[in-house]
């Protein structure tokens, strides 16, 4: 898994991926970014329509996530210059105070049969274990491997939307997929029980008198009940900030536990504040080649499920302790599509230790939880550009295209000074004409 370390940002690449070694016993496999690979070629290809390109974005390391008691080396595909090093930061924090602590809450996925029914309700509710049953049955054979695992259909039922529309119903399945994300698995199986459906309904003489159709077969991407939650928790005398005293620890958690709140309350300031906690989760989830768009839809749903967008996360203050916390629907796989086809996906699975699906919910939703202290730590101290704009210091500088001992004088001079692109490009110009 991994141990904890001091100063892994600044090792060079080659000391970062050396360290890493002892973890997985391999390097990473950059050669899928090199398009002059033939066999990396057809991997991207595979991927996608009218490709004629790769798009590179960095994958970094963070170390000293200290998650349930292990330690693990948390790999992040991100182009924000600040997130990595903010989860950095928020780990090693937290790491020395106990580490984080998560566990799956559910772990059902969803899929949706839609069909219309010009009959009474209570026909097709009267007949209802008889369909069950013949579903069960049908789905068999699509169903065999995932149950060896452990997994399969979990329940069957039906749902009446004839409130809002006329003759309109639903068939909601419940799926364990175990380590695969499932997504082709659930859409065979709605597909299968959608077929028999009609054609039982259409070849029952009792039921010559009333129409179904169905009108699509689906997974759901909302799966509220495929859930985890991390959480960290310290005495407010050992929460000690850079340059904080012992004094301060209350009131800096009375203003985070405030920060939160309005989050909770305020769409527009949880819907950046949700932001923050996806610029971690997202991350994680690309570099282990999962659907980040899936998690996200799934994410937002949640955070609105009762009629109000609001926070994922929590705080809340007690006496002389602090606790802050984080609940997260995420669907998510270990096996199967990219997992094993791209390079670095498959080489991210061996860095976390080839977890289960499960275990990558729990590193994921600590990642999470992670970005979020990071952020709302920043917004109530600092303000949230002092280390913004101190990490997309490279950036400006590149785009000035500054030579490099003129980026070794700029970096040395914004040290300990507030960095904007204006005074960066002034300094750089002050820089010239002393050369001149």
């Amino acid at each position: 898994m991994g141990e904890y370390i001091s100063g892994f940002s600044k090792l060079s690449k080659t000391e970062k991926i050396e360290w890493l070694r002892r973890y997985t016993h391999s390097t990473p496999d950059f050669s899928v970014l090199d398009a002059s690979g033939e066999k990396e070629q057809k991997i991207i290809e595979g991927l996608s329509e009218n490709v004629i390109g790769r798009y590179a974005l960095p994958y970094s390391i963070v170390p000293n996530f200290l998650i349930n008691g292990r330690y693990y080396n948390v790999p992040m595909v991100t182009e924000e210059s600040s997130v990595v090093a903010a989860a950095a930061a928020a780990a090693k924090f937290w790491a020395q105070r106990g580490g984080i602590k998560t566990e799956v809450l559910g772990n059902t996925k969803l899929g949706q049969i839609h069909f219309t029914w010009s009959g009474p309700r209570q026909v097709l509710e009267t007949m209802w274990d008889e369909l069950v049953q013949l579903f069960m049955e049908v789905t068999e054979e699509l169903t065999a491997n995932m149950r060896a695992r452990g997994g399969g259909i979990k329940d069957i039922s039906l749902k009446s939307f004839e409130d809002i529309a006329p003759e309109y119903y639903q068939i909601l399945v419940g799926f364990d997929t175990k380590d695969s994300m499932g997504a082709n698995f659930i859409n065979s199986v709605l597909e299968r029980i959608g077929e028999v459906f009609e054609d039982f309904i259409g070849s029952d003489p009792r039921l010559a008198d009333w129409d179904l159709e169905v009108i699509m077969c689906i997974l759901s991407n909302y799966a509220p009940d495929c859930r985890v939650r991390a959480s960290v928790t310290c005495s407010l005398t050992e929460q000690q900030l850079p340059g904080c005293g012992q004094d301060d620890s209350m009131a800096f958690a009375k203003k985070f536990e405030k920060a939160i709140r309005i989050a909770e309350m305020d769409v527009y300031r949880a819907t950046t504040h949700n932001k923050g906690i996806f610029n971690g989760v997202d991350a994680v989830v690309i570099a282990t080649g999962n659907d980040f768009r899936a998690v996200e839809a799934c994410g937002h749903a949640y955070a609105a499920r009762d009629g109000q967008y609001r926070s994922l996360s929590r705080c809340r203050v007690t006496e002389d302790r602090f606790h802050f916390w984080l609940e997260i629907p995420l669907t998510v796989g270990t096996v199967g599509g990219l997992t094993k086809l791209h390079p670095l996906a498959k080489f991210s699975l061996e860095l976390l230790g080839h977890p289960t699906a499960e275990e990558l919910m729990q590193i994921i939703a600590a990642v999470g939880l992670m970005q979020n202290f990071a952020a709302v730590r920043s917004l109530v101290t600092t303000g949230i550009q002092h280390g913004h704009m101190k990490m997309h210091l490279t950036n400006i500088v590149n785009h000035l295209e500054a030579s490099p001992q003129e980026t070794e004088r700029i970096l040395d001079h914004f040290k300990d000074k507030k960095v904007s692109f204006t005074a960066v490009r002034n300094y750089l110009e002050q820089l010239r004409r002393e050369k001149v």
